[in-house]
């Protein structure tokens, strides 16, 4: 499924969904990764996979560890308003180090120097040429270094030049099915996973996601993988249906290939630039029930949110009753390719690990991902877990930054940019 660097095209491929089976303990032993400290995991071979099964604990000592610094933190508690934030959507830095971020609650793109100054303001709410939706986001970087913008609210896809003007848009196709995420390759090209939607009375249910290649006119140019849907939405007669903490998967693009797994266990398939199979990735996880008080701090925040948006009190009885849960909270939350061939994997927070001031702010929109993730290197052995700061959300990983939304006491929004330290001297050899 790899992007052909040459030529800009990627190879057409369809992914098995099924993970190679583990072997019997055996293979290579416990092994030295030039951090110092021995790895402890094993390594075998299964028809031409590797299956790396990690220890719970990483190579790292307190010599090596990586870390985050801030690189530049966007944002105001007073009163101009090209600095303050409501609900940022997508960040992104352009090829000439400006920083463009989207803001879904003021419905515009705000672009800044590298150095955090405001330049301009794009677009605006509206469903005219330019203008954004509520829904709309995340900010991605197109062909030609265009900011491509997702807008579920007017259903398209908006596209702007470089320098901020509007050069047109495309549909998306609901018919076709949902985009449940979006990502762009540092090469430009746009990926977007689609879920059909499987409504009541179709002959035919659609039981697989695809993940697609788009062009600029947002044809889809290339299958890159086929995976069985999640099952977190669904819909029945009555409307649609939530069931949180169903197993859902998870992909990133990485490198050449795909890191892609099934939430529901820590086990992730690593595809490389031909579309194959390379390894596969265990570390140890224990289920976590999801308790009957968890459910009920999640159905109060939820229709906390759905007050503050005018829901009547019929719409409220008719959501609530959409609502279900799993029996079990997944195993991770997000993965993501990070700087030197690394893989990041971003632990859960559940709602009984708030704290009380927590909790009282607790915002379901922004997910259940920690503050701590997994780190491994390009071969799959754990090194070990890095947390970011507290009160931040990772947006996008580039290069050795990474970007987000960082909260303040007063759940205020900022952007904030971390560079990780200590990359070059771990990977190297």
């Amino acid at each position: 499924m790899c992007l052909d660097r040459k030529n800009g095209r990627r190879r057409p491929w369809i992914a098995p969904v099924v993970l190679a089976t583990l072997v019997a303990c055996g293979g290579v032993g416990p092994g030295d990764n030039g951090s110092g400290a021995q790895w402890a995991g094993t390594v075998t071979d299964s028809a031409g996979v590797e299956i790396v099964v990690n220890p719970d604990s990483g190579t790292w000592g307190p010599q090596d560890r990586w870390t985050t610094t801030e690189v530049l933190r966007i944002g105001t508690t007073g009163d101009d308003p090209d600095y303050q934030f409501g609900q940022i959507s997508g960040i992104a830095e352009m090829p000439d180090g400006r920083i463009v971020v989207l803001d879904q609650q003021a419905q515009e793109v705000r672009v800044f120097s590298a150095a955090g100054e405001h330049l301009r303001t794009i677009g605006g709410a509206g469903s005219g040429p330019g203008e954004f939706g509520l829904g709309a986001g995340p900010l991605l970087i197109g062909p030609g270094d265009t900011l491509v913008v997702p807008d579920l609210s007017n259903q398209r896809v908006s596209r702007f030049s470089p320098e901020g003007e509007p050069v047109g848009s495309y549909a998306m196709d609901f018919a076709a099915g949902l985009p449940m995420a979006w990502m762009d390759s540092p090469g430009g090209q746009i990926v977007s996973q689609v879920r059909p939607l499987n409504l009541p009375g179709q002959e035919t249910h659609d039981p697989n996601d695809v993940l697609v290649l788009r062009g600029s006119d947002g044809a889809i140019t290339d299958t890159l993988m086929v995976f069985p849907s999640g099952g977190t939405i669904s819909f029945s007669e009555s409307g649609a249906q939530l069931e949180f903490f169903s197993p859902e998967p998870v992909w990133s693009l990485a490198g050449d290939g795909v890191v892609f797994g099934v939430n529901d266990t820590y086990r992730l398939g690593v595809y490389g630039g031909d579309g194959a199979l390379e390894r596969v990735i265990v570390k140890p996880s224990e289920p976590r029930p999801v308790t009957e008080g968890d459910q009920q701090i999640m159905i109060d925040a939820f229709v906390g949110l759905w007050k503050s948006i005018g829901l009547s009190g019929s719409q409220l009885d008719a959501a609530r009753e959409a609502i279900g849960f799993a029996d079990f909270y997944p195993a991770y939350a997000l993965v993501r390719a990070g700087p030197a061939g690394s893989i990041w994997v971003q632990h859960l927070q559940t709602p009984d690990e708030l704290t009380p001031e927590e909790l009282a702010a607790f915002d379901p929109q922004s997910g259940f991902g920690s503050s701590t993730w997994d780190v491994f290197d390009p071969s799959g052995r754990f090194l070990g877990s890095l947390d970011m700061p507290d009160r931040f959300q990772p947006l996008r990983f580039q290069g050795d930054r990474i970007y987000g939304i960082w909260r303040d006491d007063l759940d205020v929004q900022y952007v904030l940019i971390l560079r990780v330290e200590g990359t070059e001297e771990e990977l190297v050899g």
